[in-house]
This record gives structure tokens, C-alpha cells and sequence, in this order.
């Protein structure tokens, strides 16, 4: 890279793009990268309060701010994730379908601090729309040197893929209703109603829906049934806080399923309990996703449907986040609510 006054660079190639703010509005890029400086282009480029222009002489160690955010982007991104062409160094990531943003945050920690090279994403392990805007990566200088862009691109191969989005599977979902004053038609179940309007999104296949009374047997026998049918997701109502007549809890581990914890750091959702009997999980639903538009219900069903297998310390992390803050206007999942959860 070569720095010129602008009346010497006609027939030089600019090594970057310039952009320009115009007093009609206009701001963009007014040369672009490649482009050969004509005569003509000198006033264009003082009126944009250039003097000097920096033009490109290729040295064997340096890398030009575009073709090193491509050689990162190349080795950071994986499965779902759509990219733009690159333009000032900068790339823009954008998801293919709806599904699960998985980040590999102590990865992207250490490409941030490689220097040059800037990565900024949304949060991470959280539900996104086909379209939604994922991220951006960034190199700051107009060139780099060639071993900062291979010691960027070795962490992201090392941690491959460092970000993805994974797309929901179609479970097959059974749901069990317990309680004797729902199940002996004493009051209206309202559960179901919940359950029904948040589980199209991940595009479940709801195998049944069923009522049981608080009866240990009962409880054992439905959860079985439903496993033996090839149900891949178990939600379980009611019966979910710690009286001695609360079963629910006690036949999930009961019915031989490993428990993953019982309460979660959440807040509404500190009731959730989270199982696997096998590759089928098990959800005990917290009591306030009757009354709360998000719980930790929220949070965890995007990481099931994506396939993810929840870890204990996964969990302890949410505390981090774990309140809701009940804005006027909610705009989950696009906030703190759940965003510690990674890997």
C-alpha cells in the first residue's frame, strides 16, 4: 500500500473503498475498491476532503482488509448462516432459516483478541428467524499482516463451527396434564392453550395430549406409554412446585429418566425441571407460564427442538441474565433474558 497526493494517482488503483457524505443526503461508497483514478476523479475526491488517496502495491506478508474478513468468515461461520460480499473489510452474517444461533463464545473471545480482527454478534444461543441479522465481522487497518488473518482463521478451524444456526427438528411431542381438580373436570385446564400457541414455531408433531390425577402410578404409567410410542419430548403440567403431594418431579425421576435439575436461576420459570430418558427429553413446566408471556420455558425449548442436550452447568450459568425485567414492550429473545446460556 501506497500513500500518493491525488494529482499523482491518475492511473493508480485504489486500494479500498471510499466513502462519501454529500450534501444531497447521499452516503455511501463513491470509489470503490479496484477502481483506476482518472483525471477527472481529482476534484470529485477533494470536494470529499481528500488529498492524499492510498493505492495498492501487493507486499507478500500483507493481506487487504476484504479478502481477510473472507478468509476469517470462510473458517468462523458454519451450517445456516447467509454472508454478504465484503465491502471496507466488513462482512454482514444473516441466518438462512428459523432455528437455534449457536455461538461458540470462548472461541469468539479469542479471535476478538487476536487484534485487527473485530467480530460482533448477537446473542448467542438464542432463536432467530430466517433473515435475522447474526453478526458482523470486521478487520480494522486497510491491510493486515498474513499471519494475523492465519492466526484468526486457526482459531476459528480449531473451534469450528464457532457460530451456526441449527434448524428446529419436527418432535414428536406428547403432553401430560396433571392434577386431580383439572383431571376430575372441577376447574378449566389452562395449560394446554399455552402449550399449543408456542409449539408450532419449532414446527412440533403433538402425538397427544393427555389428563392425569395425581397418582404416582398414573403419572408412571403415562410417561412410559409415551416414551414406548417414540415420543422425542415429554411436557409435563401442574404438580411442579415442592408440597409433599406435588409428584410430578418424583415420577420423572421415577420413570428411570437421568434429572438434570430440578429449578432453574430463572425468574418467572424457577419451577422448570429438565430430564432425558435417552435422546427423549423431559420438561416439567413451570406454573408461571400461565401468567408470564416469557419464562425459562422460553429459553430452554429453542435448545431442545435444536437438538442441543442442556448440561447442568449450562444451567447454573443462567443466573447470569436469569431475571426477566418485565419491559413495557418485550422484545425477547432479543435481550439479557436467558443470554448466558453457552457452550
Amino acid at each position: 500500500m501506497r500513500k500518493l497526493a491525488v494529482e499523482q494517482a491518475v492511473g493508480e488503483t485504489l486500494c479500498h473503498d471510499m466513502t462519501a457524505i454529500l450534501e444531497n443526503g447521499f452516503k455511501g461508497v463513491r470509489f470503490s475498491r479496484g477502481h483506476v483514478i482518472r483525471e477527472e476523479d481529482i476534484e470529485v475526491l477533494r470536494d470529499m476532503g481528500k488529498r492524499h488517496v492510498f493505492v495498492w502495491e501487493p507486499q507478500a506478508d500483507e493481506v487487504h482488509e476484504d479478502d481477510a474478513a473472507a478468509a476469517l468468515v470462510d473458517a468462523l461461520i458454519g451450517e445456516g448462516i447467509a454472508r454478504s460480499a465484503p465491502t471496507e473489510g466488513k462482512i454482514g452474517l444473516s441466518a438462512l432459516y428459523d432455528g437455534l444461533f449457536l455461538m461458540n463464545k470462548p472461541a469468539l473471545r479469542g479471535i476478538n483478541s487476536v487484534g485487527d480482527y473485530t467480530v460482533a454478534c448477537r446473542n448467542g444461543n438464542t432463536p432467530v428467524k430466517a433473515g435475522d441479522k447474526l453478526g458482523g465481522a470486521r478487520i480494522v487497518p486497510l491491510v493486515t499482516k498474513r499471519s494475523t488473518v492465519e492466526q484468526a482463521a486457526a482459531i476459528a478451524g480449531e473451534n469450528a463451527p464457532v457460530l451456526s444456526v441449527l434448524p428446529y427438528k419436527p418432535l414428536k411431542t406428547a403432553v401430560i396434564i396433571t392434577g386431580n381438580e383439572v383431571y376430575e373436570g372441577r376447574i378449566k385446564d389452562r395449560f394446554e392453550p399455552v402449550l399449543r400457541a408456542k409449539l408450532p414455531a419449532y414446527g412440533a408433531q403433538i402425538i397427544d395430549v393427555t389428563k392425569c390425577p395425581d397418582e404416582l402410578p398414573r403419572l408412571l404409567e403415562s410417561i412410559r406409554g409415551y416414551l414406548d410410542q417414540g415420543a422425542e419430548l415429554l411436557l409435563m403440567t401442574g404438580g411442579m412446585s415442592v408440597d409433599p403431594d406435588d409428584l410430578t418431579p418424583t415420577a420423572i425421576k421415577a420413570s428411570g429418566a437421568e434429572l438434570i435439575m430440578q429449578g432453574v436461576p430463572m425468574q418467572p420459570g424457577n419451577m422448570l425441571t429438565l430430564a432425558y430418558h435417552g435422546k427423549a427429553a423431559i420438561v416439567g413446566v413451570p406454573g408461571a407460564s400461565l401468567h408470564a408471556k416469557v419464562t425459562s420455558l422460553d429459553v430452554f425449548l429453542p435448545l431442545i427442538f435444536a437438538g442441543v442436550r442442556v448440561k447442568r452447568e449450562d444451567i447454573a450459568a443462567l443466573g447470569d441474565g436469569g431475571l426477566c425485567l418485565n419491559c413495557p414492550q418485550c422484545v425477547f429473545p432479543v435481550c439479557s433474558f436467558g443470554s448466558a446460556l453457552g457452550r
